[in-house]
């Protein structure tokens, strides 16, 4: 039994939706169980048992664990992640769970440190002690984030970033859901560490000009120094100061070590991973 925990996360649900097209039974866990049953729809009930588990009760999961084979690892980033996530992982070795798969971070430099980054390293170094077999998916920037650039584009035809002309990877949240399926039901590419990107690099200049001729007006963007950016997303954005502050430090990053794609998605999958323009054309609507 697959045990997936981050279900109603972006991630999580996409694989909800891959294991149901593959028939693969699994047991999604969440704190609000109805919800999640109203997610999974009535095609993916014959094949998704649901369960009420929360990271932070070790009783809720050890229920959530009994029986389970293999776990699925996807939680939203907080400054509480190396807390719950390293309990989780203790839980689940306890429970018997034989192979986990985790979401991770990619392995920045440290020589531009990003704090997410490092608590993700905490965790996985917990995994690596725990002895368990494991495999780590390590995705870079979520092209579903880019529909935070909603707002602004909507009402001002711009948006911000520090990342000045800086291109970077984005992949697809589906391709990171579709290869996550894969290392759970293929023994033979488990137990590694994967890095994940989409076909192709894009800095944001080149975003506004895909934008920009989808839209058939002009959207710019407009770079801010980091500070500046970060002062904009807690003040204008409602971001928290850490989430904030870790955005500015991924597009900081970005402008200090050069990014590029890799093959990996392709290797795993037999097939190339979704493209920006893709997306760009699928989710146009929200930026109208």
């Amino acid at each position: 039994m697959i045990v997936i925990m981050g279900a109603t996360g972006t991630i999580g649900s996409a694989l909800l939706e891959r294991l149901v097209d593959l028939g693969v039974p699994a047991r999604a866990l969440s704190r609000e169980p109805e919800k999640l049953r109203d997610q999974i729809g009535e095609k993916g009930r014959s094949t998704i048992e649901v369960a009420s588990a929360d990271a932070s009760d070790p009783e809720s999961l050890r229920g959530a664990f009994a029986g389970g084979s293999q776990l699925f690892l996807a939680m939203s980033n907080s400054p509480r992640q190396i807390e719950l996530e390293t309990s989780i992982i203790q839980i689940a070795v306890e429970a018997g769970v034989k192979h986990i798969v985790k979401i991770s971070s990619p392995a920045f430099e440290k020589s531009s440190p990003v704090a997410v980054a490092g608590w993700h390293r905490e965790i996985e170094k917990t995994l690596n002690e725990s002895g368990i077999t494991h495999t780590v998916l390590r995705p870079y920037a979520f092209m579903q984030n880019l529909l935070r650039l909603v707002p602004t584009v909507t009402t001002q035809d711009i948006f911000f970033g520090s990342m000045g002309d800086s291109p970077c990877n984005f992949i697809d949240c589906r391709d990171i859901a579709d290869v996550a399926a894969e290392v759970l039901t293929n023994p033979e590419v488990s137990g590694q560490i994967y890095t994940l990107t989409g076909p192709e690099i894009f800095s944001y200049p080149q975003i506004a000009s895909k934008l920009s001729a989808l839209l058939a007006r002009p959207i710019r963007y407009i770079n801010m120094e980091p500070q500046l950016l970060l002062s904009n997303l807690i003040e204008h954005g409602h971001m928290p100061p850490w989430l904030a502050n870790h955005v500015v430090e991924i597009q900081t990053m970005s402008t200090v070590v050069p990014e590029k794609p890799n093959d990996t998605v392709k290797r795993l999958l037999g097939r190339e991973p979704r493209t920006i323009d893709a997306f760009l054309h699928e989710c146009i609507e929200n930026f109208r």
